[in-house]
């Protein structure tokens, strides 16, 4: 390895380093206390579904999701902040209790699972969404495989029993030759597995705005979605620069009797400030799960859509941990 690659890697493993935190002991009985509370007796919180982290002004009052790795009395501890680039690794991580350094083993669950694991590299074009697996004593781990080096962010969203939705983050080094890439270009259109899929509406900072995404395969209309997730379509979008984490659904669900298993998939979304932003969709079709993505800007001067298709996220079908 050359004296810059040594460089970047140790720049990477040093940062997830400090990024990590402290070492927690384990226990079998459950540990899920209610959410803590501000001095004003408001709830600060944001996680699964949480789509108004902000306000019109683009000003938080509170911090989006996963830019934290400690909120609310609860801390993500990340077992394995390094991983080799192009190799398998076991991904290990707990919720730990801050006021008693204990696992969480207690979890409500939230769209057919328990905890959401998300994993995004800085630059946006590698996506993971992964379901682990628990152990009693309330450590998680899962297999994950990233394709290149670099720099990632490991997001939990998850509900603990008796307490609010959260959602937690982590920095992740990923060893090996590092080049960076941009972000992709902006667009309207993205191709992923042979389908195509097309957005419609405008990612709003402080404002609920209704984004539209429509589903099709050799020119017709896919009218046959399966659920994922207990929905026809699942939505992550991370702000560019920080990774600032906004997760949201569809309204309605499969077997309401309103909605259709597609072409169209629509949500309800705001966006916490001004900026660029990438947005994943997962969605199911003939027993696969694919991911659509797309860079989209909310406020401030638009960027002209591209008229080129947006490439597909580095994101494996049927990659181990995207269960369906």
């Amino acid at each position: 390895m050359n004296t810059g690659a040594r460089i970047t890697v140790f720049a990477a493993a040093l940062a997830a380093t400090f990024g990590t935190a402290y070492g927690v002991g384990t226990v079998i009985d459950p540990v899920s206390p209610a959410a803590s509370t501000s001095a004003h007796g408001e709830r600060h919180t944001a996680g699964h579904g949480d789509a108004h982290a902000g306000t019109g002004g683009g000003r938080e009052e509170t911090p989006p999701g996963g830019l934290e790795i400690s909120r609310d009395g609860y801390t993500l501890d990340l077992k394995t902040p390094r991983v080799e680039a192009g190799r398998t690794t076991d991904l290990r991580f707990a919720v730990v209790q801050d006021g008693t350094g204990r696992n969480v083993t207690a979890y409500q669950r939230q769209h057919d699972k328990e905890l959401h694991l998300i994993v995004a590299s800085r630059d946006l074009t590698v996506f993971r969404h992964l379901h682990p697996v628990r152990a009693a004593d309330g450590t998680w781990s899962t297999p994950l495989d990233l394709p290149r080096a670099g720099g990632y962010r490991v997001f939990a969203d998850f509900k603990p029993t008796g307490g609010d939705a959260l959602t937690l983050g982590a920095d992740l080094a990923a060893s090996g030759p590092y080049r960076a890439a941009g972000l992709p270009e902006t667009g309207t259109t993205a191709t992923v597995d042979g389908y195509r899929v097309r957005l419609a509406g405008t990612l709003t900072p402080g404002r609920d705005s209704e984004l539209t995404l429509t589903v099709s395969r050799d020119g017709k209309p896919v009218r046959d979605l399966q659920p994922y997730l207990g929905a026809y379509g699942h939505l992550v979008a991370l702000r560019a620069g920080d990774l600032a984490y906004l997760h949201v659904h569809p309204g309605g669900e499969p077997g309401d009797g309103t909605t259709r298993p597609g072409p169209a998939i629509s949500f309800t979304a705001m966006a916490p400030s001004p900026g660029a932003y990438r947005l994943f969709l997962d969605f199911r079709h003939e027993g696969k799960v694919h991911t659509a993505a797309f860079t989209v800007h909310a406020g401030g001067p638009a960027a002209t859509p591209s008229t080129k298709e947006a490439p597909a996220p580095s994101a494996k079908e049927e990659a181990p941990g995207h269960t369906h």
